[in-house]
């Protein structure tokens, strides 16, 4: 029996800033994130706001093309690519506002380049991965994974206050601190792609590691 996990199609990762970290901007993150948030709001449809918030507005339907994909997968059996590259734009740009929120990385955030934050969602034949039915009903089968999302959220809070007194103490995002941030985010964007996005039927597996 093999012990290799197979790569789930949704995948994240940021990385890792060796370098010493900005202290004034870091500081000021609340502040300084605010323009961008409400780019991100005005595109989404949203309220702007912070992390959690930014996430959601994503997977609302005023940014995701959400009701329309689910449709045309049901009844034609296509998902147009055009639809998909708004929906991966538009997730990979939050995702880059939520690391920068969360202290991540200290670049301000693109509105189109990826820089160190790197979202790879697969584009799905829909002839042959896709079940027509399964999106009526693919939000309310990750209903697990909301409420494992709500505790993990409330945790990520917490160690990016931990990681802000870090970084203006010694300059530095503690490693762990910064892996299970990143988790968390990994694992809402696998449920993204899974119950929002409609890309994939596999089910989003309970863990934070690739």
């Amino acid at each position: 029996m093999s012990d290799v996990v197979p790569a789930y199609p949704a995948s994240l990762t940021v990385d890792y800033p060796d370098e010493k970290r900005d202290r004034l901007t870091s500081f000021f993150r609340p502040i300084v994130i605010i323009p961008i948030a409400i780019v991100l709001g005005l595109i989404s449809g949203s309220s702007p706001g912070f992390r959690h918030e930014a996430v959601h507005a994503v997977y609302a339907v005023g940014g995701i093309i959400f009701v329309p994909t689910l449709l045309m997968i049901l009844f034609r059996g296509k998902y147009p690519r055009w639809w998909f590259d708004w929906n991966l734009a538009l997730l990979s740009f939050s995702m880059r506002v939520v690391a920068y929120g969360a202290l991540l990385r200290d670049e301000y955030p693109s509105t189109d380049s990826e820089q160190a934050v790197h979202l790879g969602i697969t584009y799905p034949n829909v002839a042959e991965e896709l079940h027509q039915g399964l999106p009526l009903v693919k939000w309310f089968l990750a209903i697990p994974h909301y409420f494992v999302l709500v505790f993990l959220f409330l945790a990520a809070v917490v160690c990016v206050i931990i990681a802000w007194f870090a970084i203006l103490f010694a300059g530095r995002y503690p490693r762990p601190l910064f892996n299970f941030v990143v988790g968390v985010l990994r694992w809402e964007v696998r449920v993204a792609a899974y119950a929002f996005l409609l890309t994939t039927d596999t089910y989003p597996p309970f863990r934070l590691s690739e």
